[in-house]
């Protein structure tokens, strides 16, 4: 047995009052037995069907899933299952069950337990409704959720730590979905946690009770709370599994994005990652645009909320069941709070003040982010294009739409896709870029590839769209029998090891990589991730551009600048 950094090397492990850890390895232990005992004859007096059957219980243990280091958290011992040399511990608690009187609350401690606690299977997904991505299996809910899971070499020490923050429009998502395992980031270096945070109204209700029960006089942002919440529990524990809490990288795609754009904003999560990563997302537009972000709006909305589900106090609400929670309009309680503690002011506002946590950012978005978003893109057409947007979008500045013009139907289709595509992502990466690249190093990215969706499937005709990505830069093409080419592996190796490189150092850069220049305000230059990667200007610029003069307007300032200067 032996023990460094928190992780303890054994095979089959038990734990006893005491807490100390033995070793039971049974295959190490039957081969002593048999020779110590040679005169009972004990092979030789075994009936041939119970040789049998003992040489396949021989042959199922040494099939069976390793057992992984045992770890001790601040919490207590946790054993994971060892994949290759990999080891993997699943639903590590990093906050008590957020139910009872603490739903709506500040994460809490977790018990400490004793004994060896078996993290060898993932937890329930948080409480949510449909599926974060198109073809996902729907995932096993509880509002007991708040729990991370870790991929981390074997022996590893000091590597370079990415915690992942999942998307899914802050109403849905999992930190178990396979596509976000952590199995190729670690075998290029790298530690690997994923997290599980509130979603929907247990994520994010604002009411005003709960504004006057809280110490900091606020409410809603509970999700970012929790994200806060595992990444102290990172730096606490994470040099147990081979990480080094001093190399820490925040990533996350759509709404993971935006909490990593808004965990750079929190006042809450100063020091606590060193680089963020965010894919196809992040929050910058102004806010006089979404009156309801702003705390006394969202109490209204969470009143009316809680009257839809046949609450009229907090009381009430505390009392219901989690699936009653989900129904009226639930639907609208998913969104971000301006409110004094965890989210005082903007992304974009903290980002021009200089407030921001500030670290070096990896960011970007994909080349026809809203195909795999629009469902009906059949009916958009010309003749009700305008109404079609306002519709969905509300009443915009006229600007906006000319930008994107159409004569024919088909032309109203690429307009409308391409309208989505920098409205939702393509100008938040857009600013965000431009917003850091004054303070620290930006490397900006532009998906181009079009992965080779199947015929038939829910993902036919996307392209190079929103989620597409992800197979690429977690290098899990095999999770799918799609008719990958060479290229897409030269891709997906790429990709995987900038990331990976990225969280090591700051810079994304390495041998045999394409080289990625650093996106400067001057020298606006980023990396167009397509077969073969390559360097190139901003993508869609003259469409972005439009959004700028439209948001200054909005925000009575140019650009980075404060209102009134």
């Amino acid at each position: 047995m032996s023990q460094r950094s928190g992780r303890v090397s054994v095979g089959a492990t038990e734990a006893r009052g005491t807490g100390a850890v033995r070793q039971v390895s049974i295959k190490m232990q039957l081969p002593v037995l048999i020779r110590r005992h040679p005169e009972a004859g004990l092979m030789r007096n075994l009936s041939t069907r119970w040789r049998r059957a003992s040489l396949a219980a021989l042959f199922l243990l040494a099939a069976a899933p390793a057992a992984a280091a045992i770890v001790r958290t601040e919490q207590g011992l946790v054993r994971g299952v060892r994949d290759g040399n990999v080891d993997v511990y699943k639903a590590i608690p990093f906050a008590a069950p957020p139910t009872g009187a603490l739903r709506w609350r500040e994460p809490q401690p977790v018990a400490p337990w004793s004994g060896v606690r078996a993290a060898t299977s993932f937890a329930p997904a948080c409480m949510q409704t449909g599926v974060s991505m198109p073809g996902e299996t729907p995932p096993r809910v509880s509002e007991d959720c708040l729990y991370l899971n870790v991929w981390a070499p074997a022996r590893a020490a000091h590597l370079p730590v990415i915690v992942w923050i999942y998307g899914g429009g802050f109403t849905n998502g999992s930190a178990s979905m396979p596509l976000y395992w952590g199995d190729k980031f670690a075998r290029k270096g790298a530690v690997v946690v994923t997290l599980a945070y509130r979603l929907g109204p247990f994520g994010f209700l604002a009411h005003p009770e709960l504004t006057a029960e809280s110490a900091h006089r606020f409410s809603g942002n509970y999700a970012f709370l929790d994200q806060i919440a595992a990444l102290k529990w990172v730096q606490k524990n994470i040099a147990a599994f081979g990480g080094d809490p001093t190399r820490v990288t925040i990533a996350g795609q759509s709404a993971g994005a935006a909490s990593v754009s808004i965990l750079m904003a929190s006042p809450l999560a100063a020091g606590l990652f060193q680089r963020a990563i965010g894919e196809s997302g992040g929050m910058f537009e102004p806010m006089q645009l979404a009156p309801n972000y702003q705390l006394a709006s969202a109490e209204h909305e969470g009143v009316d909320y809680a009257a839809s589900v046949g609450a009229h106090s907090l009381e009430e609400l505390r009392a219901l069941p989690a699936d009653a929670l989900l129904k009226g309009k639930a639907g609208a309680i998913s969104h971000p709070v301006i409110e004094p503690y965890v989210l005082p002011q903007s992304p974009y506002d903290a980002f021009v003040a200089g407030k921001q946590n500030d670290v070096p950012i990896l960011v970007g978005s994909n080349a026809d982010e809203a195909r795999s978003l629009i469902a009906h893109l059949d009916s958009v057409k010309a003749s009700s294009f305008a109404a079609d947007i306002a519709k969905a979008w509300g009443p915009l500045p006229p600007q906006l739409l000319a930008a994107y013009p159409y004569v024919t139907d088909e032309d109203a289709k690429k307009a409308r896709l391409a309208f989505e595509r920098d409205l939702r992502f393509g100008w938040d990466d857009w600013a965000w870029a431009r917003l850091e690249a004054g303070h620290n190093s930006v490397w900006y990215y532009h998906f181009a590839h079009t992965p080779p969706f199947p015929k038939g499937s829910v993902y036919e005709g996307w392209g190079p769209s929103h989620f597409s990505e992800l197979w690429y830069s977690f290098d899990h093409l095999d999770q799918e029998r799609w008719a990958w080419t060479a290229a897409d592996r030269k891709l997906a190796d790429a990709m995987s090891t900038y990331w990976v490189n990225f969280a090591a150092t700051g810079n994304p850069n390495g041998e045999g990589l394409a080289e990625w220049p650093q996106f400067t305000t001057s020298t606006p230059r980023i990396l167009i991730l397509d077969d073969p990667v390559s360097q190139g200007d901003v993508a869609n610029l003259k469409s972005l551009q439009v959004f700028d003069a439209v948001y200054d307007q909005v925000r009575g300032a140019k650009f980075g600048e404060a209102p009134g200067k």
